[in-house]
């Protein structure tokens, strides 16, 4: 089994990330889920949340907002809607888009309200795990 594989993070704006990993964790729509070398393939979307890579310099954590994360056995790929350091900016960040989910929740009914107040519920809770 090979020890570490390919770790790609991009967002329309930018590539965050690039290089080799033990794992990564994701937040999936589905549930959280950890990729390492020879992962089965998958595809899964994203939920706002914070997404954690382990490699050879340690740990390093990005927030996402939503996306899609393809794992293969030789890499992952996650192509995130939004994504940020998981840092003073990118908390700063997700605050302004918290705002805008929930201005944007208020103006709807039905399941359509129900869904972006699922949004708004991940963002909060992912803005609380950011120090």
């Amino acid at each position: 089994m090979a020890e570490m594989m390919q770790f790609d993070l991009v967002s329309p704006e930018r590539k965050l990330a690039s290089g080799q990993v033990r794992a990564v964790q994701i937040p999936g729509a589905e549930g959280d889920l950890t990729a390492m070398p020879e992962h089965a393939p998958t595809i899964t979307t994203l939920r706002p949340g914070v997404l954690v890579t382990e490699g050879a310099e340690g740990e390093a954590r990005y927030v996402v907002t939503g996306g899609f994360a393809e794992i293969t056995p030789e890499a992952t790929s996650v192509l995130a809607e939004r994504a940020y350091g998981a840092d003073a900016e990118g908390r700063a960040a997700l605050e302004a888009i918290l705002t805008e989910t929930r201005e944007k929740a208020a103006a709807l009914t039905g399941p359509d309200k129900d869904a972006m107040d699922k949004i708004a519920e991940d963002l909060a809770r992912t803005i609380d795990t950011i120090s």
